[in-house]
C-alpha cells in the first residue's frame, strides 16, 4: 500500500471539543504525509441508536443502517486506518466509542456489506488521554481495541497515551507532545 491510498478515519469520542485527547491526535496527524486522506469524525455529532442484539432472534440478520449508521459504516469501510481518538474514562472507552463497536456486531450480519472480511488488514490505533499518571489505568481501552482488532484480523499499529486533566493540559505534557510526531511512521 502506498502513501497516496492510505486512508486514516479519526473517530473522536470525547464530549469536550478540542479537549486534551484531540489536541494529541491532530498533533499525531500533523507527521502523516500531504498524500495521506485523513478523515475526522467526532460520535457527538453522529449519534448511533442504542444497539439491539438480534443475533438469536429470528435469522440474526441485521437491516442496513441508515442514517448517522450508515454515515458511519461507510467511512468505517472507506479507511485503511481506524484512529479511535478517545480519553479513558472509567478505565475504558466512552459509551459513543463503545456503542459504535456494539454496531460493528450488527455490521458483520447485514448482507452484502461482508464487513468482517473488509476489515481484515487494516490498522488500528489508539490515542488517549488519562488524568492519573499510572498508564496501566488506559490498558482496559487498550487491550478492548487490540481484542477487536485481533477478532478481525487487523493490525495493531499502536497507541499514544498523553496525561491531562483539566482543558489544555496536553500542552505540557511535551514527552507525548514528543511521541505523537513519531506515532503513525514507526
Amino acid at each position: 500500500m502506498t502513501e497516496s491510498t492510505r486512508h486514516f478515519l479519526f473517530l473522536t469520542s470525547s464530549r469536550r471539543r478540542n479537549g486534551n485527547t484531540e489536541t494529541l491526535a491532530r498533533e499525531a496527524a500533523k507527521a502523516l504525509p500531504a498524500t495521506v486522506r485523513q478523515t475526522w469524525l467526532r460520535h457527538a455529532d453522529l449519534p448511533l441508536t442504542d444497539f439491539d442484539d438480534i443475533r438469536h432472534a429470528g435469522d440474526g440478520i441485521y437491516p442496513m443502517p441508515e442514517g448517522n449508521g450508515r454515515v458511519l459504516l461507510d467511512a468505517t469501510l472507506a479507511a485503511t486506518d481506524l484512529v479511535f481518538v478517545a480519553p479513558v474514562y472509567w478505565y475504558a472507552l466512552p459509551a459513543d466509542a463503545k456503542l459504535y463497536l456494539d454496531h460493528w456486531s450488527a455490521w458483520m450480519r447485514v448482507p452484502g456489506i461482508d464487513f468482517r472480511p473488509r476489515m481484515a488488514g487494516k490498522t488500528m490505533w489508539a490515542i488517549t488521554m488519562l488524568s492519573d499518571h499510572d498508564t496501566a489505568q488506559a490498558d482496559p481501552l487498550l487491550e478492548s481495541l487490540q481484542w477487536t482488532a485481533k477478532y478481525l484480523g487487523m493490525r495493531w499499529g499502536g497507541s499514544l497515551l498523553g496525561y491531562g486533566n483539566k482543558p489544555g493540559d496536553i500542552a505540557a505534557d511535551t514527552g507525548a507532545l514528543a511521541r505523537a510526531a513519531q506515532l503513525f511512521t514507526a
